[in-house]
């Protein structure tokens, strides 16, 4: 809701490809207008962190860490005066990647009351491998990124303008890159959760090798594919422990 807002207003949304990118559509197609939005994200907000203040009253640190990290995501991501998704690397580094961590990490701590180094393994694979999805589904919005007042400068716009056009896959190659050098720590022990998670990286640097970024529905497709790669390789490293 804060990310559509935020997105509405600075201009970004409403002049994206909107193939599988410029926000939910919800303010663009009158489902609902841009201060509802605003005020139902708001309000969610407010109450999610009265929840966090309750659950430390009542001892419950783990769930009130686990709720007070997703709406930091969420805020800071989104929000003045961070508003880190308008930062290059920032937004994905410090928002975004301990959302998707803590998410992953969660299950296993709140049921064995540990953190078992499988499961680190595990969520610090897949956050990668999602950070690397998000910025694939950001090259096709680039152009209405830059366009946006202010201008949303992701890591994406970043390396287009920096390298060149060409170069606006690399983040989502870096992110790939050490997604898979990640598996080697998995190590012999895991030896099958490590030969499928860089089979499954080494497909998607591919895909992204392979695609031309001027080209959205080419790159909606292959987001589509990716995005299924990520839930293999999330199942996957979830059989082989």
């Amino acid at each position: 809701m804060l990310n559509d807002f935020t997105d509405h207003n600075s201009g970004t949304d409403q002049n994206s490809p909107a193939i599988l990118s410029g926000g939910s559509r919800v303010i663009q197609t009158g489902v609902i207008s841009a201060r509802g939005l605003w005020l139902l994200g708001k309000w969610l907000t407010i109450s999610l962190s009265l929840i966090v203040i309750g659950l430390i009253i009542f001892d419950y640190y783990k769930i009130a860490l686990l709720l007070a990290i997703g709406i930091w995501g969420a805020v800071s991501y989104s929000l003045r005066p961070l508003l880190l998704s308008y930062r290059p690397f920032i937004g994905e580094w410090l928002s975004l990647f301990p959302s998707v961590l803590i998410l992953g990490i969660a299950g296993p701590w709140l049921l064995l009351e540990s953190i078992p180094e499988w499961a680190l393994q595990n969520t610090l694979i897949n956050a990668l491998f999602c950070m690397a999805w998000v910025m694939v589904h950001h090259i096709p919005d680039r152009e209405a990124d830059r366009q946006a007042s202010p201008v949303k400068k992701t890591s994406v716009v970043w390396a287009a303008e920096k390298f060149g056009k060409p170069f606006s896959r690399s983040p989502a190659l870096l992110y790939f890159a050490l997604t898979g050098l990640c598996a080697v720590w998995l190590g012999g022990d895991r030896i099958w959760a490590t030969l499928g998670t860089l089979a499954v990286a080494s497909v998607a640097i591919f895909l992204v090798l392979k695609m031309q970024v001027d080209n959205h529905h080419q790159v909606s497709m292959y987001e589509k594919i990716i995005l299924i790669l990520a839930m293999i390789n999330g199942v996957w490293l979830g059989i082989f422990i």
